[in-house]
């Protein structure tokens, strides 16, 4: 059977660069990357991450998978450029951006900007670091980036936000029984700002390049399901029609349909995966 429509998911050969790719959503986006036939290239500041990203994908999908592991800092654009220039010398394109990378303040596993730090208190240095990594270095990717992409006349950008990037943090579901008030968690302010920034972003992006062959969208992943314990998984649950958390996997075959030509039209457009939190 020849499949007409279900043939333009295929990125056979296309450089596909994800930012922050020693994550679990760096994860993702490269498995749906290596779904779709294209090569993924990994981008990350440090490198245990992304080599244990790679190796997993050597055991979904064979050891032949094509996947690039790559040092670099995304908040300095000369480091950027180096990484786009070598891309071209190897592969002659530069296909697809997705700008992961940020300072996610989790849960689980325990982040420096996520505690008890309240939003009066917040320490400004934190703030700039938040934003350099998060909104800058998205910026500052899709410039150079985007500058070989319209020397090309196409690519693709993604820019990852969140269900914080459309509502503000529900601050109760970090709350625990029996702590003083000035001990409690909080997530960040800069979080929300880099979020909805990326949005901002996005709609820049696509009427800048509307005429130069590059479509610039959002995805807002949501309450991602990564170990965190019951007390937080419940509360966060109750704010979901769906009544759960996401699995990582659910948001592979969306990624891999908006950097696709399955997505032609779609520029500017902002798309929520979030259990209907934000329809709530």
């Amino acid at each position: 059977m020849n499949h007409k429509y279900l043939n333009k998911m295929d990125i056979t050969d296309r450089v596909c660069v994800i930012t922050g790719g020693g994550g679990l959503l760096g994860l993702k986006h490269a498995e749906a990357v290596t779904e779709g036939g294209g090569i993924p290239v990994l981008l990350d500041i440090v490198d245990a991450g992304m080599e244990r990203n790679k190796k997993i994908l050597m055991e979904e999908y064979g050891e032949d998978v094509r996947c690039e592991c790559i040092i670099t800092d995304i908040t300095s654009r000369e480091k950027l450029c180096e990484v786009r220039d070598n891309l071209i010398k190897k592969y002659g394109h530069v296909d697809v951006l997705i700008n992961n990378a940020a300072n996610n303040p989790k849960v689980e596993g325990g982040s420096k900007n996520l505690g008890a730090i309240r939003f009066t208190n917040f320490p400004v240095d934190m703030w700039n670091q938040d934003i350099a990594v998060g909104l800058t270095g998205a910026m500052l990717c899709a410039q150079v980036f985007g500058e070989a992409m319209e020397k090309q006349g196409k690519g693709i950008v993604l820019n990852i936000s969140s269900d914080y990037g459309l509502i503000a943090p529900d601050q109760r579901i970090y709350r625990k029984e029996g702590v003083p008030e000035d001990q409690q968690t909080v997530k960040p302010v800069s979080y929300s700002v880099v979020k909805h920034g990326m949005i901002g972003l996005t709609k820049y992006l696509a009427i800048y390049w509307a005429d130069k062959g590059i479509r610039v969208n959002t995805l807002c992943p949501a309450s991602l399901s990564n170990g965190q314990d019951e007390e937080f998984v419940a509360k966060i649950s109750n704010l979901i029609p769906l009544g759960r958390m996401s699995d990582p996997d659910e948001y592979v075959c969306t990624i891999l349909y908006m950097i696709s030509d399955a997505a032609t039209y779609m520029t500017g457009s902002t798309v929520v995966l979030d259990g209907g939190r934000t329809s709530w």
